[in-house]
C-alpha cells in the first residue's frame, strides 16, 4: 500500500491500546475504510506519518482510551506494478511462472494480486518445506488447480515433480514460483523446467510506478537517499533503520546460506567498499587488497551479492570503432537507498553535498532503465562504452545493429559541455549511432544540438529506447 494525494474527510474512532504507537482503523457506518499509524499523541492532537494533524477528544471506557477524531486522511491505494501485465501475458503461454528478485521487492504481493484465486504456500515454513521435501507428490496433489509457491529455492527437488505434473496437466499458468536467490533458482529452473517457465525479474519500485500511483516525488536527493524498496513507501519506517535490519536479516543470511563466511565483519567491510565504488570500474585485486582477503574470496562474495540482487555489473560494449576498449565491467547497486546507507549518508541533505551524489544519480538512471526491461520480461540490453584514453558514454542501449547512447549528468543546470562525450562517440560510431539522449538533474526537458535533454522527472521518455 502507498498513499496518494486524494483525501477523505469524516469522523472516526480508533482504539488505542499502546502508550505511544499503535495501528488505528477508522470506521464509518461500521465499515473499515483506511488504516493509519499513530506516531505521537499530544495534548492538542496527534500527527500521523503523513504529516497530517488531527484534532482529538478522549473518552475512557472500561479502562481503555478511545479517541474521537475529526480528520483528513489519505486513502490507501495499491501501487500497480508494471510487471503485472507481463505476468498475465506469460500465464497464457507457460504452465509455470517464476518471479525472482531481491528480498522485499514485492514478489509475493505481485503474485497474489495477479492471481488472487490461487492458494499461497510459503516454503520458508519448516513444516511445509518438510512435507514438500519428504512427499513431493502428495504435496502437489493438495493443489489440484495450482498454487503460488513462495521461496521455492528452499526446496529445489520439488521442481522435478513440478515438471511431471505440468506435463501431465497441460494447463497454462498453473503454478507461480517466487524466489530471492538468482543463481540457485535460475539454474534449477533452466535445468529442470526448460521451455515450461516464463520468468519475471522484479526489482524494487520504479519511479514511474510511484508517479502513476500519485506518490509525490518532489526532491531528487530524497529519492536517491530513500531508495525504492516497497516497505519504505507503505510503512512508517526510517530508511536507516530499515536498511540496517535488511542487511542483517537478509543480505548476511543469504551469504551464510550460499557460502561459508569465516569472518562476517570482513564481509560487512567489503559490502561498504562496494557501495563506495558504485559506478566505478570493477577492480577485484584492489578490493581484495583493501579488504584483506584473497581475489578468490572477492569473486565469491560478488557472486553472492549478484545472486541476491544487491549489486549488478554493467558490461562494456564490445564494438571498438577502431579504438582500444576497456573490458572491465562497472559495479552498481540495484537500489540507491541501500548504497547510500552503506556509504553512511545520514539524510537527503547530507547526500546533496556528498561526493558520491553523481555516482548515485547515474546508478539510479541505469537501474530505472534496467527495471523497465525486466518488467517487460526482457533481458538487459544496457552497456557502457569506454576506450583506453578515458572517453566514455555512460549507457549504450543495443537496438539490433544500432546503438543508442545515453549520457547522465547529476547537475541541475544544463551546460553545453555535457554533450562533448556524446558528440565524440557519435563521430566514432558513424552509421551505428542512433540519436543521442542526455539525462540530468534539472527540471527542464529540451532539445539542444540534436540531443534530447531529459529532466530526471521525465525518464519515461527514455523507455521507448
Amino acid at each position: 500500500m502507498a498513499f496518494n494525494q486524494r483525501h477523505w474527510q469524516g469522523i472516526g474512532k480508533g482504539l488505542v491500546l499502546a502508550r505511544r504507537k499503535c495501528w488505528l482503523v477508522w470506521r464509518n457506518c461500521d465499515k473499515p475504510l483506511v488504516t493509519g499509524w499513530l506516531v505521537s499523541v499530544h495534548r492538542r492532537g496527534f500527527r500521523a506519518h503523513t504529516g497530517v494533524d488531527f484534532d482529538i477528544r478522549t473518552q475512557n471506557i472500561e479502562n481503555r482510551k478511545f479517541y474521537n477524531l475529526a480528520f483528513i486522511f489519505p486513502i490507501c491505494k495499491m501501487i500497480l506494478r508494471q510487471a503485472t501485465s507481463t505476468l498475465q501475458d506469460l500465464a497464457w503461454g507457460y504452465p509455470i511462472l517464476a518471479i525472482t528478485g531481491p528480498r522485499q521487492s514485492g514478489k509475493t504481493t505481485l503474485a497474489q494480486n495477479t492471481f488472487p484465486g490461487k492458494p499461497y504456500v510459503s516454503l520458508e515454513d519448516l513444516d511445509t518445506r518438510a512435507f514438500a521435501t519428504e512427499d513431493p507428490r502428495g504435496f502437489l496433489a493438495r493443489y489440484s488447480q495450482g498454487a503460488i509457491l513462495d521461496e521455492v529455492q528452499r526446496c529445489p527437488a520439488l521442481l522435478s515433480y513440478l515438471q511431471t505434473r505440468v506435463d501431465a496437466d497441460q494447463r497454462m499458468g498453473e503454478f507461480v514460483l517466487t524466489g530471492s536467490q538468482q543463481f540457485g533458482l535460475l539454474s534449477n529452473l533452466t535445468q529442470t523446467l526448460a521451455g515450461r517457465v516464463g520468468l519475471i525479474q522484479l526489482l524494487p519500485f520504479s519511479t514511474q510506478e510511484l508517479q502513476q500511483a500519485g506518490v509525490a516525488i518532489n526532491n531528487l536527493d530524497d529519492l536517491l537517499w530513500r531508495g525504492l524498496y516497497p516497505p519504505l513507501y507503505d510503512r512508517p519506517l526510517a530508511p536507516a533503520q530499515w536498511f540496517s535490519n535488511y542487511v542483517m536479516s537478509y543480505v548476511e543470511r543469504d551469504v551464510r546460506q550460499l557460502i561459508e563466511v569465516q569472518n562476517l565483519s570482513l564481509f560487512q567491510r567489503f559490502l561498504k567498499m562496494c557501495a563506495a565504488r558504485c559506478g566505478q570500474l570493477l577492480n577485484q585485486s584492489t578490493m581484495a587488497n583493501d579488504c584483506g582477503v584473497s581475489h578468490k574470496t572477492v569473486a565469491a562474495w560478488l557472486s553472492v551479492l549478484e545472486a541476491g540482487y544487491v549489486v549488478f555489473l554493467l558490461q562494456p560494449h564490445h564494438r571498438n570503432f577502431g579504438k582500444r576498449l576497456v573490458k572491465t565491467p562497472k559495479l552498481y547497486f540495484h537500489d540507491t537507498g541501500l548504497a547510500a546507507y552503506l556509504m553512511g549518508i545520514a539524510n537527503a541533505g547530507h547526500l546533496a553535498i556528498h561526493s558520491a551524489r553523481g555516482a548515485l544519480f547515474e546508478n539510479w538512471v541505469i537501474s530505472e532503465l534496467l527495471k523497465h526491461r525486466y518488467n517487460q520480461g526482457l533481458a538487459s540490453n544496457l552497456y557502457f562504452w569506454r576506450n583506453n584514453t578515458g572517453e566514455e558514454v555512460d549507457v549504450v542501449v543495443e537496438q539490433g545493429d544500432k546503438l543508442q547512447p545515453v549520457e547522465i549528468k547529476s547537475g541541475q543546470t544544463f551546460h553545453a559541455d555535457f554533450l562533448s562525450g556524446l558528440n565524440k562517440w557519435a563521430r566514432y560510431a558513424g552509421d551505428a549511432a542512433m540519436p543521442p539522449h542526455l539525462v540530468y538533474g534539472g527540471d527542464d526537458t529540451m532539445l539542444r544540438s540534436g540531443v534530447a535533454i531529459h529532466s530526471w522527472r521525465d525518464l519515461q521518455a527514455l523507455f521507448g529506447l
